[in-house]
């Protein structure tokens, strides 16, 4: 398995944001789903490093994420929601800047590679400042996949797109899935009945379905998402 969690907990004062989580992902895309406070973001913050659990477990492709930190940074690509971005850098040189940041062996070739994959050759010789929001997740998607880690971490990827940017976000993202393992939150269910294979959903600190969306649907009569979601969370 390339994600591994067991018992994972993160406390923020009297408050379980986490609340004893396990689960698994292997290559494919797996749907991370939750209202807002759920717990999403803390858990994908744990799984990359960016804040420590306070109790259980979590490891990147055999790396725990507490122990050995920098093999996990190696193996996984992270797009948070909030895309931290620097606006006075041009396309092309803030994509040169993470190439450095890994220590990429043919720096230009890949950064052609990734430019073309997430479509921002129109938009190569602006500065990110001058961007649409769509081309800013594009630049945070193209940063995130530059050093091709297996394991790749999306937060909203889609926000701000409009719907002919989605299409082909899209199918990047079921085409990186054949052969990484992609965690994937996101509000849209459309979106994620489009790409994801498996579904988790939490809801205050903890997992209320973990099932293949043929699972889910079979296990709910034949229910939409949208009201499987609803019915699980809303409480």
């Amino acid at each position: 398995m390339s994600i591994v969690v067991e018992a994972l907990t993160k406390v923020y004062g009297t408050q379980k944001a986490v609340n004893g989580i396990s689960f698994s992902a292997k290559p494919g895309v797996l749907g991370f789903l939750g209202p807002n406070g759920a717990g999403k973001s803390t858990t994908m913050k744990i799984l990359t490093g960016f804040i420590p659990q306070t109790a259980g477990k979590a490891s990147v492709c055999g790396f725990d994420v507490e122990q050995n930190p920098i093999e996990v940074k190696r193996n996984i690509g992270y797009l948070p929601e909030s895309n931290p971005l620097y606006l006075d850098m041009y396309v092309k040189e803030s994509l040169a800047f993470i190439a450095g940041i890994h220590q990429i062996a043919s720096p230009l070739k890949r950064i052609a590679e990734v430019i073309e994959l997430t479509g921002l050759g129109p938009e190569q010789q602006k500065k990110i400042g001058q961007l649409s929001k769509g081309y800013r997740q594009r630049v945070g998607l193209a940063q995130a996949i530059l050093h091709d880690p297996k394991v790749l971490i999306l937060d909203e990827p889609t926000s701000g797109l409009d719907p002919n940017q989605l299409i082909g976000i899209r199918q990047l993202i079921l085409d990186l899935g054949k052969t990484k393992t992609v965690v994937l939150s996101t509000h849209i269910m459309q979106e994620v009945e489009a790409v994801c294979n498996h579904v988790i959903i939490i809801n205050k600190g903890i997992i209320v379905a973990d099932n293949s969306l043929e699972g889910l649907r079979s296990n709910n009569k034949g229910k939409t998402l949208e009201h499987i979601f609803i019915n699980l969370t809303n409480n």
